[in-house]
């Protein structure tokens, strides 16, 4: 008899991820699913043995794609497909059927689709690490949901960053999803000494490459983006508390004043000092209004 191992979760499509199942299987000899269509995305992750997968290609044209352990395959919604255990070394494998309104968008950027079924880890440690991650799915299954839901955006992470068919092109959803990831980077670090070679690290990209993705999706290089966001949070800080401005500097991810004060500078035209003289909204008591003080009218 196969182990089965399976939890199912609500239909809550509103969100970014869903997830609806999960499950694990080590199947009988030539045991298969199918021909059917599946209502969303399904992930499996071979850990032993050996089967086939039959699904169409961009012609709709069938094609059998034979699989073994340390592999896995994708199933899209809506395209016919059917897979089965091989006769002698049937596969044990682990399931992940997920959904939302990035699920598309995540799934290409592991380049996977319908017509490219197959993923293959760029190391194979790297697909240790996302059966590590479908197993803390499957193994919860008295956890809450959003710890569920929380290793669902994990293991697509992962299942991005080592696939050897992840995308490296400049596709307007991809673009912006490398962007985001960049950004969410930068707004969780930005007072550490980051880079944006290490910015490039993040999305697995080629440095060169990650340039030219992160401006063509916001506008304006990596380094100047982060200047900018780095310098926005210190002209919030300048504005709002009565922190020394070398206490900000490194709030900011400048250890060095001088140099802190530089880069201000060159986003605002004037100094750090310069700018909380002019713009300081409380004094050092909470009490007035910096612009009452100087005798201006107060904003309301």
């Amino acid at each position: 008899m196969s182990d089965v191992l399976f939890s199912v979760f609500p239909n809550e499509r509103f969100i970014d991820l869903t997830l609806y199942q999960s499950g694990y299987e080590k199947c009988m000899p030539m045991h298969g699913y199918g021909p059917n269509v599946r209502n969303h995305f399904l992930f499996h992750y071979i850990i032993s043995g050996k089967g086939i997968l039959r699904a169409n290609d961009q012609k709709m044209n069938s094609i059998d794609y034979p699989l073994s352990g340390g592999s896995g395959f994708f199933i899209e919604p809506g395209y016919v497909n059917h897979y089965w255990a091989d006769s002698e070394e049937p596969w044990e494998y682990i399931w992940i059927e997920f959904d939302g309104l990035r699920a598309r968008a995540y799934v290409e950027a592991a380049g996977l689709s319908y017509a490219h079924p197959v993923y293959r880890p760029e190391k194979p440690e790297d697909g240790t690490k996302l059966l590590d991650e479908m197993f803390a799915i499957v193994k919860a299954q008295n956890a809450s949901t959003l710890y569920q839901i929380g290793h669902l955006y994990l293991f697509v992470d992962t299942l991005i960053h080592t696939s050897q068919s992840r995308k490296q092109v400049l596709g307007g959803k991809l673009r912006e999803f490398y962007a985001r990831e960049a950004i969410n980077y930068i707004e969780q670090h930005y007072a550490e000494n980051i880079t944006v070679e290490e910015l490039a690290r993040t999305c697995q990209l080629d440095r060169s490459y990650f340039g030219k993705v992160f401006k063509s999706a916001v506008g304006q290089p990596p380094q100047e983006f982060l200047l900018r966001y780095r310098m926005e949070k210190a002209a919030e800080a300048l504005v709002i508390t009565s922190e020394a401005i070398a206490d900000i500097s490194v709030s900011v991810g400048y250890a060095n004043s001088l140099h802190f004060s530089r880069a201000f500078k060159s986003v605002y035209g004037v100094s750090p000092r310069e700018f909380r003289q002019k713009n300081k909204l409380m004094d050092k008591k909470g009490g007035k209004r910096q612009r009452d003080i100087d005798g201006e009218n107060p904003t309301c």
